[in-house]
């Protein structure tokens, strides 16, 4: 398993990484938010504007790939003493292969290595990988709900990994 970073200047690897981007997050939260919701929330963080403006404060966005195919995506960023783990997605096809723990591991040693104490996320409370963060080591520290405008909210945990 490779993990290729996306530089901010590479325009056709942001289009790469918004079209697959869209292709996973559609195919998993439309059954669990609803399609609106979803559109929405993919027009406010997965499209290339979106993604060009998250790596230019500081996201770092990461291709998942396996034997040279992309298998999913990763991006993460420092924040308030932790690595904030803002995407970790594989497609439906490579998931329950054991892949999150190499995936994760790539995430703790980037914490690690920028001197951060615990890794953290958001994940939406009827999310299935509510369960894989839980196996992963991940505790619950808190829950929130988010206005995210136009009468959607987001409705999560908030999982934090001590390292």
């Amino acid at each position: 398993m490779t993990f290729d970073r996306l530089a901010p200047g590479d325009e056709a690897g942001i289009a790469e990484m918004s079209a697959m981007a869209a292709a996973i997050v559609r195919e998993h939260f439309d059954p669990i938010i609803g399609s609106a919701q979803n559109d929405y929330m993919i027009g406010l963080f997965q499209t290339p504007e979106a993604i060009r403006g998250q790596l230019e404060h500081g996201y770092r966005y990461y291709f998942v790939r396996l034997e040279g195919r992309d298998i999913g995506f990763l991006a993460f960023y420092p924040r308030e003493g932790a690595m904030y783990l803002s995407k970790f997605y594989l497609y439906r096809e490579e998931r329950g292969k054991g892949y999150a723990r190499t995936m994760m591991d790539f995430v703790i040693r980037n914490a690690r290595e920028a001197g951060l104490s615990a890794v953290e996320l958001n994940v939406n409370r009827n999310n299935s990988a509510v369960k894989v963060y839980e196996s992963l080591g991940f505790a619950v520290v808190r829950t929130e709900k988010n206005d995210i405008g136009s009468g959607f909210y987001m409705d999560d945990y908030v999982f934090r990994l001590a390292l």
